[in-house]
């Protein structure tokens, strides 16, 4: 059998920490894969003078599979997103992020069957970053909605939903307000909700919805929604399930895929072997399953939930004392 060519940018701060063992998860089920590394963020401007370097876009184009660890992006100034400029270039419109409760995780919903899956449109909104400075003191952002887009990312959200099983498909707006803008969003999942006479559909203002979630997050099951809110929201539902260094976040486009962490750099524990590699471990089950590697895709997702199950090869930040080596060698060992 032929090897995967599958493009990992290990990222920043605690980045090739968690990507090293990723990989080694990875490795250990079986699946043949040629990592072709490549560094984007804060090490490749130090080394070659650019964010994402030009090998970055020629291994994503050519292995159009990549797997990445987090990067940072300055607040209120800098350089833009190293994650929103490869969703461009790729079209990665879809940014799907399954929400599930952890076995033996303590929580303030532990004890609730949380099984969320968010489907955030990941490229127009407020986020096609259109901004300029009117007069001294007055900026304006422009928010971008299309009626492709807004269709494309409905038409994946009902089609996972009936794929899955799933009873539900809420559409979270703001078209009381936005009526233009959200108002088009709403008319394409409306259409798209039409052609699912199967999935049940529903729809909630993002205000109502935020509220929704943190009393009753029971309630949902698939979410569809713009950039911005979906940026908002993806974060909200991980603190409902132990926060973001758990949740496994996948960008889907027609041609070209990248799985992500999508918790921080960390910088204060870089390098000291605390870090936790669950959110990319998680993110790799999805690359898996995407690849077709459905087998190898269910023993990893269920090496990692006995993990957690069992308790004892935790790393800190959820309860326990291992490090980072300490919860993959355990995790690997579950793969038999």
């Amino acid at each position: 059998m032929m090897a995967y060519q599958i493009t990992l940018i290990p990222g920043d701060g605690i980045g090739p920490e968690v990507a090293e063992a990723t990989v080694r998860a990875v490795d250990a089920t079986g699946v043949p894969i040629e990592w072709e590394r490549v560094e984007a963020g804060a090490r490749a401007l130090a080394e070659q003078g650019q964010l994402i370097p030009d090998d970055v876009f020629a291994a994503l184009e050519a292995n159009r599979i990549g797997l990445k660890g987090p990067t940072a992006t300055p607040i209120g100034g800098g350089h833009q997103s190293i994650n929103v400029a490869l969703r461009k270039k790729f079209g990665l419109y879809v940014n799907f992020r399954p929400v599930r409760m952890l076995p033996g995780l303590k929580t303030r919903f532990h004890d609730l069957p949380l099984d969320l899956a968010i489907f955030r449109e990941n490229t127009e909104d407020l986020y096609s970053g259109l901004e300029h400075e009117v007069v001294p003191g007055v900026v304006e952002s422009l928010k971008i909605i299309t009626r492709n887009a807004s269709t494309r990312i409905a038409r994946a959200a009902f089609e996972y939903a009936r794929r899955d099983r799933r009873a539900k498909v809420t559409s979270i707006h703001k078209a009381n307000i936005m009526k233009m803008s959200d108002g088009l969003f709403l008319k394409c999942c409306r259409e798209v909700a039409a052609q699912f006479p199967d999935v049940q559909y529903n729809e909630l203002i993002v205000d109502n919805a935020c509220m929704q979630l943190v009393m009753r997050p029971e309630t949902f099951d698939v979410l569809v929604m713009p950039n911005l809110y979906g940026d908002i929201i993806s974060d909200l539902t991980a603190g409902l399930v132990g926060g973001l260094g758990i949740v496994p976040g996948a960008n889907i486009g027609d041609h070209h895929a990248i799985f992500e962490a999508v918790h921080g750099t960390a910088p204060d524990i870089a390098g000291k072997g605390l870090a936790n590699p669950t959110a990319l471990m998680q993110s790799a089950v999805l690359m898996l399953a995407h690849i077709g590697e459905r087998e190898a895709s269910v023993r990893l997702h269920n090496a990692i939930y006995q993990v957690y199950a069992e308790g004892t090869h935790l790393t800190g930040d959820v309860g326990g004392k291992a490090s980072t080596t300490e919860f993959t060698d355990a995790v690997i060992a579950k793969l038999g």
